[in-house]
């Protein structure tokens, strides 16, 4: 579970057992947790689960991940390459 950034207490990472998934990022803040699928060619974000989270924890993590979303692309892309 590499984490790639901490920002304003969000921790952003990835699971090594998820093979076969599209590019996504995992985040979590003390018992708040989320998944975002990044859909690098449309510039997209869709949440694909949140726990314990509101609408504006949600949009707080879905303007840090469009802040950094092409170094996340990048990481998630390094990440792949060393698992393979």
């Amino acid at each position: 579970m590499p984490t790639i950034l901490v920002i304003a207490g969000w921790r952003f990472y990835f699971y090594a057992n998820e093979n076969n998934e599209p590019v996504h990022i995992h985040v979590q803040k003390a018992e708040m947790e989320a998944k975002f699928w990044l859909d690098e060619d449309l510039f997209e974000i869709r949440e694909a689960f949140s726990y314990k989270m509101n609408s504006s924890e949600k949009k707080e993590v879905r303007k840090i991940i469009f802040e950094h979303f092409d170094y996340i692309i990048e990481e998630w892309k390094q990440f792949k390459n060393r698992k393979q």
